[in-house]
């Protein structure tokens, strides 16, 4: 039985009651861990500092977890009532270093501690009321209420690993130890001498059946991959600090040779001269661990990132005449099974360093044999050699479209195994975590000798069809004599602007209008709930170009590619940024606009009265307002009690919603015009949808 943290909850179950027991103890267990890992900061002081610049002050981790559930049960329509729309928006999105991420906290007035404690309290009553009323069959699944509020707590259990990842870059005086959080005592100034296992050829299959799966999953987990992968050799032991040692003694990161481009960048930009929490002091090196500093423990995992890792493989490349690299994916599956691990909820603890079973760091790495191998799984991640990509089946699940899609861009590497620091989710036998190459984790790595090559994996854009569609709808061919309608809108809407510094493209999709506008003003700012639809804008802006499919028949596409120089975009780029935003709950930065275009947006919002009853607050005087909708309401975007229009009154009157529209704002408004603009979305060769949106213009008194 474990001795750490609570394990993940399973699907199935005879009893709805036990189950909605079992969850309620998972997410107590959670939230309460979360708090005690924010309880090492030593004052409320230390809750506004950043831990290194391209990450928010402390305090954003503090309110983001549990804003998270809330912003997640309001867009699923499962909860009506925001608790604290400004919490739940200054704290909604988190730092991937994408382009879209805000981390200017100049833009944010923090709230304070107490604020946030307060918050935090109530959000912690209202979930475990769900957990307990919710309507709630067995087995769960991904369309299940309750499948929400285990992403919550699965999300909530990454940031109590992050954030002490975080708490560990702080400066020793800002943190501080905690009996929660015990520190393993043994180490040594030797280290096992490491050497190479041989592994026998195996066939793999990666990915899960959402059908048949008995744990909640990240939806990067589901679907299909198959490999065969030859045989190998890797390493006993994970590389220790002593084992690293003689890397950085030797010059390892001052030769340049052993740095591919990336490595190099890193190195400049950091100035880095040995792993991250290695302290250099007269003669040595001495070890920060999470609240303190020790002597160096040789024979315990060293702590880097990729960049790092491969650049010591080829150090030993060079100097052993033996070509050592990371491990695959595919690879550590077949390390997986023949360690013979049993999954959650049969896996055992006490045999690894993970789930916090034994300590708040990480031990010698020759305490947790697996036949014969050494941690495969705990004590520290494992840096493979794979960047993240989907598998054959991937579907996005709509709660959070924006947890995988942005990492399937190449640059972001998987990472193995678990940590001391992981639970839940992570320590599944099919979790799939990714980060960029120079971000640091809790992670470590082991070395293979392999003659296996990495696959090509599938381009995002050939697997998202959703997202293809609107590129091809914003960026591709016009059809039956109709014009674009992201540069007929735009070019409406610039007609009536008396005043054109900054305009905000609201829902902007793949962001052809933002471009469009940035041919009139100064600055636009495209903004849409969906990353998976703004990384397209964004990569155009910082690659120039994007690559999409277009379905012509059945399975047939075409592949198309559009570059910035082929639409005329280039120097306009510069005027444009995109950014994550609910339009019912937006930050309070996003505001001064001469106009905010909207298009087709209110009938897909989850309240379009928010929305309407804020925006005036967000325009600069004379400002435009400009609406587009085909009105079409649909329960599964709005709940019927929200529609502006399309309904019979109780006394059987029609609704329209531009009469709605009118009711509320007209109090802040002038409509100065209305017109029918078409558009054409292609759906295949021989089949388009023809609409009508009626576009209205209103004018801030």
């Amino acid at each position: 039985m474990s001795r750490g943290s609570l394990y993940s909850v399973t699907l199935h179950g005879r009893s709805v009651a036990a189950k909605r027991q079992e969850i309620l103890a998972y997410f107590n267990d959670t939230y309460e861990l979360f708090e005690r890992v924010f309880e090492l900061l030593k004052d409320e002081s230390v809750f506004y500092k950043k831990s290194e610049p391209t990450r928010h002050p402390m305090i954003f981790y503090f309110g983001h977890t549990a804003t998270f559930f809330i912003n997640k049960l309001i867009n699923m329509k499962i909860l009506e009532q925001r608790v604290n729309p400004e919490f739940e928006s200054i704290f909604a999105v988190g730092v991937d270093e994408m382009a879209w991420d805000e981390v200017d906290s100049a833009k944010y007035a923090w709230p304070s501690v107490h604020e946030v404690r307060e918050y935090r309290a109530k959000v912690k009553k209202i979930v475990q009321e769900l957990i307990m009323e919710m309507p709630l069959s067995l087995p769960i699944d991904d369309t299940s209420a309750m499948w929400i509020i285990l992403m919550g707590i699965e999300h909530e259990r990454i940031h109590i690993e992050t954030s002490l990842v975080l708490h560990r870059q702080m400066p020793l005086d800002f943190v501080q130890s905690s009996p929660h959080f015990p520190l393993c005592q043994k180490s040594s100034s030797k280290y096992p001498k490491n050497e190479m296992m041989r592994i026998a050829a195996k066939d793999v299959r990666l990915g899960v059946d959402k059908e048949k799966h008995h744990l909640y999953g990240w939806d990067n987990e589901y679907g299909i991959y198959e490999e065969h992968v030859p045989g190998f050799k890797c390493s006993k032991y994970l590389v220790s600090n002593g084992e690293f040692m003689e890397f950085v003694l030797n010059g390892g990161y001052t030769t340049k040779k052993y740095w591919d481009a990336e490595g190099l960048a890193f190195l400049k930009r950091s100035g880095a001269l040995h792993p991250p929490f290695w302290v250099a002091v007269e003669g040595g090196f001495r070890y920060r661990a999470l609240g303190e500093e020790i002597d160096m423990p040789m024979d315990w995992p060293v702590d880097v990132n990729a960049l790092e890792a491969e650049a010591f493989c080829r150090y030993k490349s060079e100097k052993e005449s033996v070509t050592y690299q990371l491990p695959s994916e595919s690879e550590y599956r077949v390390l997986y099974e023949y360690a013979d691990l049993e999954d959650i909820p049969n896996f055992d603890d006490t045999k690894a360093n993970c789930n916090f079973a034994h300590y708040a760091s990480s031990m010698p790495v020759d305490s947790f044999a697996f036949n014969g191998i050494y941690d495969i799984t705990g004590n520290v991640w494992q840096w493979s050699r794979t960047p993240i990509y989907p598998f054959e089946g991937f579907e996005v699940h709509e709660a959070y479209d924006d947890f995988s899609v942005p990492t399937f861009d190449a640059k972001h590497t998987l990472i193995l195994g678990a940590s001391w620091a992981s639970s839940g989710n992570l320590i599944t036998k099919n979790s799939r975590y990714a980060f960029r190459k120079h971000f640091y984790q809790n992670a470590g790595f082991r070395y293979v000798e392999s003659s296996m090559k990495e696959s090509k994996k599938m381009d995002i854009y050939e697997s998202d069809a959703l997202v293809s569609q609107y590129c091809e709808f914003q960026y591709g061919t016009s059809y039956f004599g109709v014009e674009n309608f992201a540069v007929s809108t735009a070019k409406i809407a610039t007609q009536y602007a008396k005043q054109k510094r900054k305009a905000l493209d609201l829902g902007c999709a793949t962001g052809r209008a933002s471009f469009e506008l940035a041919k009139h003003f100064d600055a636009v700012e495209g903004v849409d709930f969906s990353v998976r639809f703004i990384q397209v804008g964004s990569k155009l802006k910082d690659v120039g170009y994007i690559a999409y499919t277009s379905v012509e028949e059945g399975e047939i596409v075409s592949h198309k590619r559009v570059s910035i120089d082929d639409l005329g975009y280039k120097e306009l780029a510069k005027r444009v940024s995109f950014w994550q935003g609910d339009a019912c709950n937006l930050k309070p930065n996003f505001k001064g606009y001469d106009l905010i275009m909207a298009t087709n947006l209110i009938d897909r919002l989850y309240n379009p009265k928010l929305f309407l009853e804020d925006v005036a607050s967000r325009l600069n005087d004379a400002g435009l307002l400009v609406l587009t909708s085909p009105y079409t309401w649909q329960e599964s975007s709005t709940k019927k009690e929200f529609w502006l229009g399309g309904y019979y009154d109780a006394e059987g009157n029609e609704v329209r919603t531009i009469d709605t529209l009118e009711k509320i704002l007209s109090a802040e408004f002038t409509l100065i015009h209305r017109e029918d603009v078409p558009f054409v979305i292609k759906e295949s060769a021989r089949k388009f949808q023809h609409t009508l949106s009626e576009l209205s213009v209103w004018r801030k008194k």
